[in-house]
């Protein structure tokens, strides 16, 4: 029996199929693992760029770049050196095929059906692993395997995933801190001290607020409230900028709006030159949070 026994190329941002071997075997557990990998397909934005998924006897892994993820089906006992060499491989001449303009374009599913030639030249040579003459590519992949191993989806993370679980989606935004986001700038790190520096001024205003509050009964508490939600939502724009998280460009957005209405509320209490530096910060770690994308791989990865 082959150990590599089904792959394809799929479009992360909704999952279209653009290519697939066309020769796999078939049984029912195959069957399911199948079913699996489409499920995980369709959801490929909200899990690291290398990850594994054991389904009885098989396994199916897949690594994202530039837009395109390659999966592939094999024997849970297969080395993931070897699993991963292989989708690294299809990823290679899939780059050098086609170009992202091409891939952006694509309309319908497996346009890109002629790639399935790569596909089986690479499943024939990587199902006779000794035979295999990429033995330096490989000694690379086992070293970053290593050093950045792939992240062990459960059963429990499809099903949530896909909405067959009535947990709560938080239960797979774990996946989210194995992954590397790109080196820091140095104006995000500005915004970032900027951001926290507004921070420690709303939670100081709001300690005075208290104190106020207390003095005089007559005081809306309100504001405290205004000034701690800003504190709140400025740290957070920190957190989503420092480390993934699922929807992090959703939530940092959510964040600006946030101070954008703490503010507003808090007119009587600021000056205009306060209000726009609290909102242009807050606009700037969302920029910054937005163009510190998850770390890829280059085009050039391992050539």
């Amino acid at each position: 029996m082959s150990s590599v026994l089904f792959a394809s190329v799929v479009r992360v941002a909704d999952g279209l199929p653009l290519s697939a071997s066309t020769d796999y075997e078939q049984d029912r557990e195959l069957h399911e693992t199948r079913k699996h990998l489409k499920a995980l397909s369709r959801k490929l934005s909200n899990f690291p760029d290398r990850c594994t998924f054991k389904s009885g006897v098989y396994n199916v892994n897949f690594t994202s770049a530039l837009g395109v993820c390659y999966m592939m089906v094999c024997l849970s006992n297969y080395p993931s050196v070897l699993a991963f060499s292989f989708l690294d491989e299809l990823q290679k001449e899939f780059i050098v095929t086609y170009d992202g303009k091409r891939v952006g374009a694509a309309v319908r599913p497996y346009c890109f059906i002629q790639f399935d030639a790569v596909i089986q030249k690479a499943k024939q040579r990587y199902n006779s692993p000794r035979s295999l003459s990429t033995k330096i590519n490989m000694a690379d992949m086992q070293t970053e395997i290593k050093l950045r191993p792939p992240y062990r989806l459960s059963l429990e993370d499809v099903q949530a995933i896909n909405g067959f679980s009535s947990r709560s989606s938080a239960k797979y935004k774990g996946i989210a801190p194995t992954q590397t986001l790109e080196p820091l700038t140095l104006p995000g790190a500005v915004s970032c001290v900027l951001s926290v520096l507004c921070g420690g001024l709303n939670l100081l205003r709001g300690v005075h607020a208290i104190e106020s509050v207390l003095q005089d009964e007559d005081e809306d508490f309100s504001s405290v409230i205004a000034f701690f939600l800003g504190t709140a939502a400025c740290l957070y724009q920190c957190f989503l900028f420092a480390y993934f998280s699922v929807w992090r460009n959703l939530k940092s957005f959510l964040a600006l709006g946030l101070v954008c209405l703490c503010n507003m509320y808090l007119f009587q209490l600021r000056n205009v030159w306060q209000i726009l530096f609290h909102v242009a910060v807050a606009a700037c770690m969302t920029l910054h949070t937005h163009l510190r994308q998850p770390l890829g791989k280059a085009p050039d990865y391992n050539v």
